[in-house]
């Protein structure tokens, strides 16, 4: 998988490319490419945003400089660029990010994420060079550059080889092993510790008790995250 990454902060994601499953994916031929929006503005001091029309608080991220950027790195209109390729927004107001979500954009070749900043973009970005807008959650950020990690994140894992065991992408939350619920309760050693026990049927060595015990934990758990 190849990303590119349009952002005003480019070295924010070296500690990114450094996690050992990012490293992982890159070594069997994954990419992830930064493109500092900056170097392709035509404004004096490297100016990328504008004041809001209409007034408010505020500066909103030009869409002629978003225009020139994909442009001179695509070599291409960025209009005809959405029909070969998917052009993801990152905006508060986007289609929310879960577990179908991310398997799906998991399943491309290509992605382009683009990271807002200040109050956002101007909403002629969205509406003519992105195929969608993507949310992390209902919140706002100072910028699109956490949210560009956390899609990378969670879409890279789910790659051949970018875990070391093949089986931790297999059955964690919300996946289709746990038919979308929440993941059950692991514990370790030591088996007790401040009088606080590990759960007797993980020590009992019997793995459909076992398999029962975490199917009903993670019932239990879509439980309460249904009643809030």
């Amino acid at each position: 998988m190849n990303i590119d990454i349009f952002t005003l902060f480019p070295e924010w994601f070296e500690w990114l490319r450094a996690q050992r499953h990012v490293r992982n994916a890159i070594a069997r031929g994954s990419r992830i490419d930064c493109v500092d929006i900056r170097e392709h503005t035509h404004l004096s001091g490297r100016q990328v945003d504008d004041a809001p029309y209409g007034g408010g608080a505020g500066m909103v991220l030009r869409v002629d400089v978003m225009d020139a950027a994909l442009k001179a790195h695509y070599g291409e209109d960025p209009v005809r660029l959405r029909q070969s390729r998917r052009v993801i927004a990152l905006s508060p107001h986007g289609r929310l990010l879960d577990e179908r979500y991310v398997c799906e954009l998991a399943e491309e070749r290509e992605l382009t994420l683009l990271c807002g900043r200040y109050e956002g973009f101007d909403e002629r970005i969205i509406e003519h060079f992105a195929t969608e807008s993507l949310s992390v959650g209902r919140y706002v950020l100072s910028g699109g550059e956490l949210a560009a990690m956390v899609v990378c994140d969670a879409v890279l894992r789910k790659l051949p080889g970018a875990l070391g065991d093949e089986r931790s992408a297999a059955e964690e939350s919300f996946g289709e092993a746990l038919d979308g619920m929440p993941e059950y309760p692991h514990y370790t050693r030591p088996a007790s510790h401040r009088g606080w026990p590990v759960p007797e049927v993980l020590l009992s060595g019997d793995h459909a008790e076992i398999a029962d015990w975490r199917r009903r934990q993670s019932v239990e758990r879509a439980r309460r995250l249904s009643d809030g």
